[in-house]
């Protein structure tokens, strides 16, 4: 079989196969990913377990990276798609490279194979765009001399392989012959922890179509938006009137229809913040949709007003913002919060450093941010992401002048020294 798409779900998505025994090709356009996975080393170290299980599949040779997809899907007669889908500066699909990855596979499908697509994608596309280009490539039928399937990735990077375990795998076909060849493959390679919880049981997951398939990925990862919207807009009012809205959520979920989630300083990373305006792109009329997008995206000019608020002027103050990645634990700043809260920062006149365990100066640089080199310049801090590594003793450093700003039970504002480390800014935003 092959995985075509070597990223950081795509990478233990291949792995996970090769340790049932198959023999997997993973295919990916990066030459120097191909060059780490064959030689045993994981691309992204902060994935639990990745380079233990690496080690054992490319130690029995069950797995073996390569550029040339079309040669690895001649080989395979089951093919995953994990390449992502961008998106441009209007939040529109650009599809580009997983055209060019369905291109390739086309060219070397061969009769009786099963073509799986993890990537999410708008409601239609499986069948309406990549079904037509691998027939009219290949010159097969579907349902009839291959299969094509939509089951989305339901993981988050820092914790694939339990992931892949906990939550039923969903999957709809174009046809229902290809329902059943989909549903076959995934029983075969995951396994899924008991879920008591779940009428049906944990497993694989028919929902009848490619489109109800994708549809469940819309659906699930918009309404963690809309939830998130709904709880930042119960904080600005909250602080308004001084009231702890921690309190009011915990109060508020202890019954049991309620689930509002934490309120945070952004929604960042590839899911949250994107799938929702895939949603908007099919349906411009869904006003819920787009209310939430805006107030999750106007928290980081909240924030900073907040902060001019508290402390006045922000102009030629030295401001540190810690943390790039989007949440806690992972090295990815996929539309991380971090760039309009330094934008905002800066439009305030501050001059704002940047600090993160995870990213070298190099690479913080890179990104287009400052690094932060001289803690003695330090005037004010704001947690942006709550790593682990920001203690109390981490803050010892800095002088006892420099104001901390994070989140607390009134959202956000100036703290002494002592920062409480078990309350993060944005446990549900991600």
């Amino acid at each position: 079989m092959t995985v075509v798409g070597l990223g950081k779900i795509g990478l233990p998505l291949a792995v996970q196969f090769a340790l049932k025994g198959t023999r997997v090709f993973g295919a990916d356009v990066n030459s120097e990913t191909v060059d780490l996975v064959n030689r045993g080393i994981e691309p992204f170290p902060e994935e639990a377990d990745l380079q233990e299980k690496l080690n054992q599949v490319i130690s029995e040779e069950l797995l073996t990276a390569s550029t040339d997809t079309s040669t690895c899907v001649s080989k395979s007669s089951t093919v995953i798609v994990v390449v992502p889908l961008f998106v441009n500066d209007d939040a529109e699909p650009d599809f580009r490279a997983l055209d060019a990855a369905t291109d390739d596979i086309g060219r070397g499908l061969q009769p009786g194979t099963l073509v799986s697509y993890e990537t999410t994608l708008p409601i239609g596309t499986t069948r309406n765009r990549f079904t037509r280009a691998l027939e009219k490539i290949s010159g097969l039928k579907v349902g009839v001399d291959f299969y094509v399937t939509f089951s989305p990735e339901r993981v988050l990077t820092g914790r694939v392989f339990s992931d892949l375990r906990k939550y039923p795998k969903i999957l709809g076909g174009v046809t229902s012959a290809c329902s059943q060849v989909g549903r076959e493959f995934y029983a075969k390679h995951l396994d899924f922890d008991p879920r008591p919880d779940l009428p049906e049981g944990n497993g694989v997951w028919v929902v009848g179509t490619s489109e109800a398939a994708e549809f469940v990925k819309i659906a699930e990862t918009t309404y963690r938006d809309v939830n998130i919207g709904l709880a930042n807009q119960f904080a600005k009012f909250a602080s308004k009137l001084n009231i702890d809205i921690d309190e009011v959520i915990y109060a508020s979920n202890s019954q049991y229809y309620s689930n509002i989630h934490k309120p945070g300083i952004s929604v960042g990373g590839h899911c949250i913040p994107i799938y929702p305006q895939f949603y908007l792109w099919q349906d411009p009329d869904a006003t819920i949709v787009r209310a939430a997008r805006e107030v999750n995206d106007s928290m980081p000019r909240f924030i900073v007003q907040r902060i001019s608020t508290e402390l006045g002027s922000l102009h030629g103050k030295n401001v540190l913002v810690l943390g790039v990645s989007y949440r806690p634990g992972v090295k990815e700043s996929a539309f991380s919060g971090i760039f309009p809260v330094v934008n905002e920062l800066e439009k305030q006149g501050a001059k704002v450093f940047v600090d993160d365990p995870y990213y070298t100066s190099m690479e913080i640089e890179s990104l287009g941010l400052n690094p932060y080199f001289n803690k003695d310049d330090v005037e004010i801090i704001v947690i942006h992401t709550h790593h682990s590594s920001y203690t109390e003793k981490y803050f010892i450093q800095f002088k006892k002048s420099a104001k901390i700003f994070q989140r607390d039970t009134n959202f956000f504002s100036v703290k002494s020294k002592t920062v409480k480390v078990n309350h993060p800014i944005s446990r549900d935003a991600i």
